[in-house]
């Protein structure tokens, strides 16, 4: 049965046939300007189109169109392929990946931030697909939709249950077979921090297994994420949709201060936390990569201490500033105490660990400051406690001693604070840090993070005495 569709999309093929006389090109050299908007059908596929021999997709005939116009704009300056109009009122105008590069790219700049998950949206169109944008609160409990998307009455999403949960969990992409159709669920990346996930939509006919689809979703999700973290530092308005409860000014304070949760290079992925998240009091943790080495700090200056978020951020800061300087563990401590005996005179203490993890051969040297002993869980499944001298906590002085260890390949260290492995439940007993890293470490860092945290804070059901903060890495060789 023909269609008024098939009549339309002949008489486009008919007329972009035409025109493609005119350009002067070959048909390599078509084909090859097709490919680079994103066309994905071969030279002899895209001759047979043009002699009216097979069909094309909509989006792949707008592709051919778009390629053949440029060229025709080249020579005489007038575009004369017509694209195809999937519904009355439609734009005409290119589609595929970089339709939607563009779109996005232009859209975004100078959009404030609770105007992007529209603009992803309108990118997702260009591929033909409906995007959804869901962020993570910040309990790390729920995805939460944000409007601008293709329907309005989406609802948060649990992260221990269901596709997008997993697509979040694991940092992957994930079909769905569900209700509304078949969708993918794809992690939205900022690097390697996890901001939330991408839904996508698709047509009942579209292969969820394609591995062209899945590259251009992955694709997309990493350019939105990057422009949505970007956004979020000049504006409040996606935020405020992810404060499901009131923070305390310390809390962001702190948050400000603290670097992304997640980072990697291709030797050493890094994953930080910190609970109760809404009411840290004094808790902060730091790092720093780089080609040969990774630098780990964290620092616990006490819940109920006076002014302890002031004193905790100062310690960081100076540990921060003295690192980017380019000195070492030594200079970073004494640069730790200088700040906090100078800005808050004596009796500001800082409990913490100052770490400094050679990449290319695992040596970790380590200075500790009153706090707790960094853990080390090896790929055997073998906990150790990493040997280390206690000094007084920053701001006590006098200098500590500087000890070096050796890390294995696929070993896992944690730096973390009494808050974490001192959390008691209701008849005393404390949480048993090292058994909960053992059961999640093989997760990636930040899930094994997230799942700790929260194993910790229903252990003492959110009642923390103590700010639980952890920074965990780990160290694949080279070699």
């Amino acid at each position: 049965m023909i269609t008024v569709a098939s009549l339309q999309a002949e008489e486009q093929r008919r007329i972009v046939a035409a025109c493609f006389a005119r350009t002067g090109l070959t048909l390599e050299q078509l084909w090859l300007r097709y490919f680079a908007l994103g066309g994905d059908v071969s030279e002899l596929e895209l001759e047979a189109f043009l002699q009216g021999l097979v069909p094309l997709p909509r989006i792949q005939r707008d592709m051919v169109a778009h390629a053949v116009n440029e060229r025709l704009e080249e020579v005489s300056g007038v575009r004369q392929a017509p694209y195809s109009r999937a519904a009355a009122g439609e734009k005409t105008r290119p589609r595929g990946p970089l339709a939607a590069l563009v779109g996005l790219l232009d859209g975004a700049h100078r959009a404030p931030p609770e105007r992007l998950p529209e603009i992803i949206a309108a990118a997702g169109r260009a591929l033909d697909l409906e995007i959804t944008v869901y962020l993570v609160d910040h309990d790390q409990r729920q995805l939460i939709p944000l409007p601008g998307g293709p329907a309005p009455d989406r609802v948060p999403l649990d992260i221990e249950a269901g596709t997008a949960g997993r697509a979040y969990r694991h940092a992957d992409t994930m079909p769905a077979e569900e209700p509304g159709g078949p969708r993918l669920w794809t992690v939205l990346l900022d690097g390697d921090e996890r901001l939330g996930v991408l839904e996508v939509e698709a047509d009942a006919d579209t292969d969820l297994h394609d591995p062209a689809l899945r590259t251009q979703c992955r694709w997309l999700a990493s350019l939105s994420g990057h422009l949505l973290a970007g956004a979020r530092r000049h504006g409040d308005g996606l935020d405020t949709l992810l404060r499901r409860r009131p923070s305390s000014p310390t809390a962001d304070l702190l948050r400000q201060n603290l670097p992304p949760s997640t980072a990697a290079t291709r030797d050493v992925v890094v994953a930080g936390g910190v609970e109760p998240v809404r009411d840290v009091r004094g808790t902060a943790f730091d790092y720093a990569l780089s080609e040969t080495t990774a630098w780990l700090a964290i620092f616990d200056a006490g819940r109920d201490a006076a002014r302890a978020g002031l004193v905790v951020s100062a310690a960081l800061v100076a540990c921060r500033s003295a690192r980017r300087e380019g000195r070492g563990l030594r200079d970073q401590e004494a640069a730790v105490d200088r700040a906090l005996s100078t800005q808050f005179g004596d009796g500001a203490l800082v409990r913490g660990t100052l770490a400094e993890l050679n990449l290319a051969d695992g040596t970790l040297r380590c200075l500790q400051a009153g706090g707790e002993p960094p853990l080390v869980l090896g790929a055997d499944r073998e906990l150790a406690t990493v040997d280390s001298v206690r000094r007084p906590s920053f701001g006590a002085g006098p200098l500590g001693r500087i000890t070096t260890t050796r890390l294995r390949p696929g070993d896992l260290l944690a730096l973390h604070t009494e808050g974490l492995s001192g959390a008691r439940a209701a008849d005393g007993a404390r949480f048993a840090l090292a058994g909960c890293l053992d059961a999640h470490a093989r997760q990636v860092p930040p899930e094994t993070v997230r799942r700790v945290l929260q194993a910790a804070k229903h252990h003492c059901h959110n009642g923390f005495t103590g700010d639980a903060g952890l920074l965990i890495a780990r160290w694949s060789s080279r070699s």
